[in-house]
């Protein structure tokens, strides 16, 4: 059933033309330079410290590596992180 339902999700984000995150859950991260980012679509904080931020996804985590990071918004599925950003990973389930 649920294969079902991933493959009709697909569809419809193909048929429609949308943002495959809308409908997917997808982990949606944009950055302003290397100093602003914001997270959507996470499914918890996990650790949080001056130089790692690690968040859950659907689908494993994405962790964000840097220097001086400050927590400036956290929401239920969004998260607004200030410092230098040095680099981003997705990390699977283990």
């Amino acid at each position: 059933m649920k294969k079902w339902r991933g493959q009709l999700k697909q569809w419809v984000v193909n048929y429609f033309n949308l943002p495959e995150d809308v409908l997917l859950d997808l982990p949606r991260i944009t950055t302003i330079g290397q100093i602003h980012a914001y997270i959507e679509n996470h499914h918890g904080l996990v650790t949080f410290s001056e130089n790692e931020i690690l968040l859950r996804m659907k689908q494993g985590y994405v962790r964000v590596i840097g220097d001086h990071f400050v927590l400036k918004t956290m929401l239920q599925e969004e998260i607004i992180v200030e410092g230098k950003i040095r680099e981003v990973q997705y990390l699977e389930d283990s």
